[in-house]
């Protein structure tokens, strides 16, 4: 089976590998491109305010990374509720990611797992905002600040405050905290050579799989090929929202899996 794996170029390399590994065809097809933060003082003041906010939410795993590169030699990463004694003089916020992915950035960024909540793996059906909220909404502290980690759209005009889970940051308010924000990376269409453009027109139609983990690479596949139909294209996808998207732009064939390699080669044989 031929995959189209799409994720940004960071996190794209372990996908290849595996879907080779399990004897399939695996071209990449970037549909999202990662840049800086176009205000990096932004992001030095959250960190040299870290012991101000409960907690730090991070949207994704390259949230983590790009905010990360910028923190100073100064901050301890413990969290208040650090049980380990080397951590003791760290305190800082607790650490929330909506998946494994994001928790595994974390840990390679120097937190220690136990400051880290997410929702369990064996357990959530999906990695989401939802399943992030049933986690952490029995411990939040009324009238403390919450930083969000996200990203923007590299698009004229866009929120200076980034986009991604206004959701749960309506449910911190609710519950009697408050949220800020901080924009760590943008993301923005990429640029494909002439291979690419072949491999995404014929993908349209020749069985090919696309493997989308966000909604936003289904528009920017709209975005770059706007006069090709997508009612003969297949496609994973690893949350309900980013299915609905490929189905609205014209995928009748959407298999649903959650956003773990396993999970999406075991879709990937089902399909075979």
């Amino acid at each position: 089976m031929r995959v189209i794996v799409t994720r940004p170029e960071t996190d794209a390399q372990a996908w290849l590998d595996a879907i080779e590994q399990a004897g399939h065809e695996a071209l990449y097809v970037p549909l999202i491109a990662i840049g800086p933060a176009p205000d990096v003082l932004a992001i030095e003041r959250a960190w040299h305010q870290w012991r101000r906010w409960q907690a730090v939410m991070f949207v994704s795993a390259q949230a983590v990374r790009m905010f990360f590169a910028h923190r100073g030699s100064h901050v301890l990463l413990g969290s208040a509720s650090s049980s380990n004694h080397e951590t003791a003089q760290a305190t800082g916020p607790r650490y929330w990611a909506t998946g494994p992915g994001t928790r595994q950035a974390l840990i390679d960024a120097g937190v220690l797992p136990d400051d880290i909540d997410a929702p369990v793996v064996a357990d959530a059906v999906q990695f989401d905002s939802e399943a992030l909220w049933q986690v952490i909404a029995p411990s939040i502290k009324k009238h403390a600040p919450v930083l969000i980690v996200r990203g923007n759209d590299g698009i004229q005009n866009s929120n200076p405050q980034g986009v991604g889970r206004d959701w749960l940051a309506q449910q911190i308010v609710d519950a009697g905290a408050s949220v800020e924000f901080v924009v760590a990376y943008l993301r923005s269409l990429p640029i494909w050579s002439d291979h690419q453009l072949g491999i995404a027109r014929q993908a349209a139609a020749d069985g090919s799989v696309w493997c989308f983990s966000s909604s936003q690479a289904v528009l920017h596949l709209q975005a770059q090929l706007p006069d090709v139909q997508w009612h003969r294209a297949r496609c994973i996808a690893t949350h309900a929202r980013i299915a609905q998207t490929a189905r609205d732009l014209g995928f009748v064939k959407v298999m649903q899996t959650r956003p773990l390699l396993s999970d999406m080669l075991a879709s990937l044989e089902s399909s075979t």
